[in-house]
């Protein structure tokens, strides 16, 4: 089927032999339009099903009500609960969300920065992703004058505006909890330690062991366990040594945690009481596994919120140059049945 032929203002003005600025004068309610003409112009486009390409528009006007927002994974709850919270309050301010995903592509996040600079947004809010190499592109932001805010995964290396969580106090409480249930020997998968926030959950880690007087043991500590998969060869590494840790710290994301999970499951160890284990991210399916697994939960949706609010509420201060601000927003352990030993404490 032969796709039909959007309508334009020329068309109109040829169908009433006037020019194509003159009807362009009377769809945008201009004075200079005497009201006769106004009004036959907004019959024949009725009839000729005329919509205004609201995006030229705002080029021609110099602005655009959408915000950009750069996430690695759309498809992990955090990010999409992110999302959420920032459409929520950018809906109802009248503004639409343009949504790219980096893939955890450094390449690709650049791509995606080049685009929603070339659509002229009024505003690009970007977590970095695992390959993040130098701030050249965010600068580039800066420099179209665009409000640029960083969320969740930061680079320190740019004065923005930024939405953080409190990873290392999270982590630093999330391994106490396992320490005063018990457990001796707590490894930890870590991230990029390239990425500021996985640097936060080591040092939180390394912070709670030095709290209660426990040592650091090197080869308790994996890198870059993030995924599913590393989680679980990590574990079968871990497990494989003469002393095995008898608690995981999967730092990195509930999805590391569930690896861990399966691998316990298929070497027969029972949990909470052989192996514990502890996520981040509070993701939804860490209710209904079997036991459920204790995570942190970032608050996610109210992450979103904040990025929105922050950009309606500092606009002013985005275009005079103050100086940004940092909102950091405190994550909540969840204590499950993964690392409950002591029933009576939750």
């Amino acid at each position: 089927m032969k796709k039909q032929k959007r309508t334009t203002i020329y068309d109109i003005a040829k169908k009433l032999n006037l020019n194509a600025s003159s009807v362009s004068r009377a769809l945008s309610n201009n004075s200079n339009v005497s009201e006769a003409t106004r009004q036959l112009i907004l019959a024949t486009a009725k009839e000729l099903n005329y919509q205004q390409n609201s995006m030229a528009s705002n080029l021609r006007k110099g602005q655009n009500q959408t915000i950009g927002v750069i996430v690695p994974r759309i498809n992990q709850n955090f990010f999409a609960d992110i999302i959420a919270g920032l459409e929520e309050v950018t809906y109802q301010k009248g503004y639409n969300l343009v949504i790219c995903q980096s893939n955890e592509s450094y390449l690709r996040e650049i791509k995606c920065v080049n685009t929603l600079i070339n659509q002229h947004v009024s505003c690009i809010a970007i977590s970095i992703c695992a390959d993040f190499e130098d701030d050249s592109h965010l600068r580039n932001i800066k420099e179209h004058g665009i409000p640029l805010i960083q969320f969740d995964r930061v680079t320190d290396t740019l004065d923005t505006f930024k939405v953080l969580n409190d990873n290392e106090h999270a982590s630093m409480e999330a391994v106490s909890h396992m320490i005063e249930q018990g457990y001796k020997r707590i490894a930890l998968l870590e991230g990029p330690q390239n990425l500021n926030i996985f640097r936060q959950r080591k040092e939180g880690y390394l912070k709670a062991l030095k709290k209660h007087n426990y040592p650091v043991l090197p080869e308790l500590i994996k890198e870059n366990a993030w995924t599913k998969e590393l989680g679980a060869e990590s574990t079968w590494q871990l497990l494989s040594l003469p002393e095995p840790p008898d608690a995981i710290f999967a730092s990195t994301s509930d999805f590391s945690a569930l690896g861990v999970l399966e691998v316990a499951t298929k070497k027969g160890l029972k949990v909470p009481e052989e192996l514990g284990i502890c996520g981040y991210s509070n993701e939804p399916f860490t209710e209904i596994t079997s036991p459920s697994i204790t995570t942190i939960d970032q608050y996610s949706v109210s992450m979103g919120k904040t990025i929105a609010n922050l950009f309606f509420q500092e606009i002013d201060f985005m275009d005079n140059g103050s100086h940004p601000q940092t909102v950091s927003i405190k994550p909540q352990l969840i204590i499950r049945s993964s690392t409950l030993r002591n029933k009576n404490q939750i």
